[in-house]
């Protein structure tokens, strides 16, 4: 009996981590039932960080909290024993703005701090976060405000939410912050080395994405200069030039500044949390993939991530796709054996994204065919296979 672990993470746009493992795992077993498939739907600590501890087993524990314009939203964090994990996406991300208009000076990281409290009152003493898809460059206000700081400006008033009221600031007042945190291991997934300020910073790489202007991103640097003064005041130590304080519109330096948080890798830290290396063992397979394989994916992104440690086990892995830009000798790199592609079957995008779910069984009928009946060698040092 062959095992395949089917690893995705999500393809953007059609459909999540969950549904494309399911998708593939139809395939496999349409061409041969005796295939043993688990699916372990993986992200890379962004969007789909939560469904992948969820699909792994973990408790949902809904939450409403203040998306980034203040906006009550319904989010959750999933929980096992003592530990939590969220995702800012799910509560101050892009997807949570009323509308889909962006608001690049007054979006708060606020309702991510209220999540994290939310845990920390229900007893969680460890903390996983991942800040991928933000929708704010406030450096972290908001989520530092949510957990118990006072952002204080020259006459003792509390600022509004938003980066732009940072420029504003002169101090922190920590006294108040959340009693949990002091006994709390919190771990950030980050895959960006950006500072806070600069022009490798969070305004000016970030927040054009976000809909900043060219004037709003003079504003939001000024402001995050500002943030990084007073917060390097209050704590006695200034971290906004670390690799990772810029992350997520800053809120990587609220995390090492205030909370004592540590930066890791979002799918080396996902793939601990789903158990994945556990499962490698009696492997002969793993199939990965996302929505389009190129140059991000060779740099942190979920497929290269899993690939990784599954040659590090010694198991083969391929690829499934929407399309891919990267040559044989890039997927060969990365650890992919083979790339199998929805284009390959249907040339229309359009029709890809739309008809994802039964291009990626025949893409799974495919993969049970070509890699698990007539590929039953070991691969020898140097050798690889591209589809």
């Amino acid at each position: 009996m062959a095992q395949v672990l089917v690893a995705p993470d999500k393809f953007k746009g059609s459909l999540s981590a969950p549904q494309v493992a399911d998708c593939v795992i139809r395939g496999l077993q349409a061409v041969d039932g005796s295939i043993d498939a688990i699916a372990i739907p993986v992200a890379d600590g962004g969007e789909g960080t939560l469904e992948a501890a969820q699909a792994a087993g973990y408790t949902r524990v809904p939450v409403v909290a203040s998306g980034p314009t203040g906006r009550p939203v319904q989010t959750a964090y999933a929980r096992r024993d003592g530990l939590a994990v969220f995702e800012m996406a799910d509560v101050s991300g892009l997807g949570r703005l009323l509308d889909g208009r962006l608001e690049p000076l007054r979006a708060s990281s606020r309702g991510t701090g209220e999540v994290m409290a939310a845990a920390l009152d229900a007893g969680c003493t460890s903390i996983v976060l991942g800040i991928g898809g933000s929708a704010c460059t406030d450096g972290g206000a908001g989520l530092a405000q949510a957990l118990g700081a006072r952002l204080l400006d020259a006459h003792g008033s509390q600022l509004p939410a938003g980066g732009a009221a940072l420029t504003g600031i002169d101090k922190v007042d920590l006294s108040g912050m959340h009693p949990g945190l002091a006994g709390a291991d919190i771990v950030i997934a980050c895959d960006v080395d950006n500072p806070l300020t600069g022009p490798a910073g969070a305004a000016a790489v970030y927040g054009p994405q976000k809909g900043a202007s060219v004037a709003d991103v003079a504003i939001l640097e000024q402001a995050m200069q500002s943030w990084a003064a007073a917060l390097a005041a209050a704590t006695a130590s200034d971290l906004s030039d670390r690799p990772g304080a810029g992350a997520a519109g800053g809120v990587g330096l609220a995390g090492l500044a205030l909370l004592g948080g540590s930066l890791r890798s979002g799918i080396d830290l996902v793939l601990e949390l789903v158990g994945f290396h556990g499962r490698l063992g009696g492997a002969r397979l793993v199939v990965t993939g996302e929505g389009a394989l190129d140059a991000q994916t060779l740099r942190g992104k979920a497929p290269a991530g899993v690939a990784a440690a599954a040659a590090a086990a010694g198991v083969r892995t391929v690829a499934v796709c929407g399309t891919s830009k990267l040559s044989r000798t890039d997927l060969h790199g990365a650890g992919i054996d083979a790339a199998y592609a929805l284009v390959d079957l249907e040339p229309d995008v359009a029709r890809c994204m739309t008809e994802a779910a039964t291009l990626l069984e025949r893409l799974g009928q495919m993969i049970a065919r070509d890699e698990l009946r007539t590929r039953d060698r070991p691969l020898t040092p140097g050798q690889h296979r591209i589809q």
